[in-house]
């Protein structure tokens, strides 16, 4: 199996679904294994659930499985099409969320971090910034996050969200002078300085 794995490994993803399209399980499976965790953490830091992270790109995957014999290679690239489809499916769930379910309802997620003190710094942190992205109107939130924590580019955020780069750059602007007036003030309390 890792000598199949090789010959996928410098494939371009667009090649792997075509692949996978022609009946290939094994480049499904690099596939999924190059774009599953990246698109877990956007679902992760939108929903702030990892089960339902995992659950969103799981349909988000099966979605993708599903239109790869129609795939048009040069339209998008794979990892924006997943982008853009987990993203919707996140916001689906943020407002299904919204009308039915409290954020304290929610549990809090494990941390793997080995130190205690890290950990509760970590989790102050995370649960702050999760908070923060709670209050944000949706589109704000989705901006800033694949922004500044998945790092994308803003075109490739404006072909996720299916809106110009100017109102990315906007919403981004917007997004992030929304999240420090929601945390403004809580820096010593988190952990910083004055920097």
């Amino acid at each position: 199996m890792d000598m199949a794995f090789d010959h996928f490994a410098g494939a371009p993803d667009e090649a792997l679904l075509v692949a996978f399209a022609n009946g290939d399980q094994t480049a499904a499976r690099l596939l999924a294994t190059r774009l599953a965790p990246r698109a877990i953490g956007q679902a992760f830091r939108l929903l702030h659930d990892r089960a339902e992270a995992e659950d969103v790109v799981q349909e988000a995957m099966l979605r993708l499985w599903r239109i790869a014999p129609e795939w048009r290679q040069g339209e998008a690239q794979v990892s924006t099409w997943l982008y853009r489809v987990v993203g919707n499916l996140c916001i689906d769930r943020l407002r299904k969320r919204k009308r039915s379910v409290g954020i304290d309802e929610i549990a809090e997620p494990a941390d793997d971090t080995p130190s205690v003190s890290d950990r509760m710094q970590d989790n102050a942190r995370l649960q702050a910034l999760s908070d923060a992205l709670a209050e944000m109107p949706d589109r704000q939130a989705q901006a800033v996050s694949l922004r500044h924590l998945e790092g994308l580019g803003n075109p490739e955020i404006a072909e996720i969200m299916e809106i110009s780069v100017e109102a990315v750059e906007s919403l981004t602007a917007r997004g992030k002078r929304t999240l420090a007036k929601i945390l403004a003030g809580r820096k010593a309390e988190l952990g910083f300085g004055n920097d």
